[in-house]
């Protein structure tokens, strides 16, 4: 029966291994997961804030709550921002996982290529719903 030390050894993830220098792209991938994480943690918690304890909490989140809110192009940015922020860094943390534990290079390259798609198709959206959004259409 293998030990666990030994089967540690044999998987362990690419992170974890001394005798490789990091690339220039993955000093910057670790240097904007630490800022993009604490940005969004602000930012979160004003969206928090906003939405759920000021005035009547999340009673008052309707359509027309959004209207108005979306009439600013400060909200707008401040919304646009934080799912840019959240998918970026989500992806980019879903990048390393498939990295440090996808072995097969091609199943590593079919994943890749999927979740660069996925996060380009939400953002596209996300950015197409910001941009388009019309509160005068909803009565």
């Amino acid at each position: 029966m293998a030990r666990v030390e030994d089967v540690y050894r044999k998987h362990k993830p690419a992170a974890f291994t001394a005798d490789q220098r990091p690339s220039s792209f993955e000093i910057w991938s670790w240097f904007f997961m630490r800022i993009s994480g604490l940005i969004l943690l602000f930012l979160v918690l004003i969206h928090l804030y906003v939405m759920h304890l000021v005035g009547e909490g999340v009673d008052q989140v309707d359509f027309a709550f959004v209207s108005e809110r979306w009439d600013n192009v400060g909200w707008k940015t401040f919304d646009w921002l934080m799912l840019f922020l959240a998918l970026l860094h989500g992806s980019n943390g879903l990048r390393i996982v498939i990295n440090d534990y996808v072995h097969r290079p091609g199943l590593r390259a079919g994943l890749k290529a999927s979740l660069y798609t996925v996060t380009t198709v939400l953002m596209i959206m996300g950015t197409a719903v910001l941009v388009t959004f019309d509160g005068s259409a909803g009565g």
